[in-house]
């Protein structure tokens, strides 16, 4: 994947039950091919996956780089990461979709990148929505 030229998939895409993985595994492998362009892995995001998970980016560097599909990929995390409790997972993943700028110098950078992107869009306050509308991908307005 280059990232150079494609945006990754949007954190809500989900895989193994967990959202953002679908992304994780398209920045890991632009990572391993050096076409990350301004892209982080592993990111805060991926971290805190990873974290909840039970993995570290170590772990799933090897999966991704010895797992050419994302099936091989969803498969061996299945087997790896921690278990949870259906309602957990989904908790979590809403968590993680609804995440806002933690600190107050996330917050300020947060405003800066919506600003540059469309500052009309006041109703946007969760990261995955702000990458999506900086990628292209339609959000709903809330009201």
């Amino acid at each position: 994947m280059d990232l150079r030229k494609d945006f990754p998939r949007s954190m809500k895409v989900t895989l193994a039950g967990h959202v953002h993985v679908a992304r994780m595994i398209d920045k890991c492998r632009a990572m391993l091919a050096g076409t990350e362009g301004e892209y982080i892995y592993p990111c805060p995001m991926d971290e805190r996956l990873l974290e909840f998970a039970g993995l570290t980016s170590d772990q799933f560097t090897a999966a991704v780089r010895t797992n050419p599909t994302d099936e091989g990929v969803t498969a061996w995390f299945q087997r790896q990461a921690k278990p949870h409790a259906p309602a957990e997972l989904e908790g979590w993943n809403q968590a993680l979709l609804t995440r806002g700028p933690s600190s107050p110098e996330s917050a300020e950078k947060f405003k800066k990148y919506l600003a540059a992107i469309d500052p009309s869009r006041t109703d946007i306050t969760a990261w995955s929505d702000l990458q999506d509308l900086e990628e292209g991908r339609v959000v709903s307005r809330r009201v």
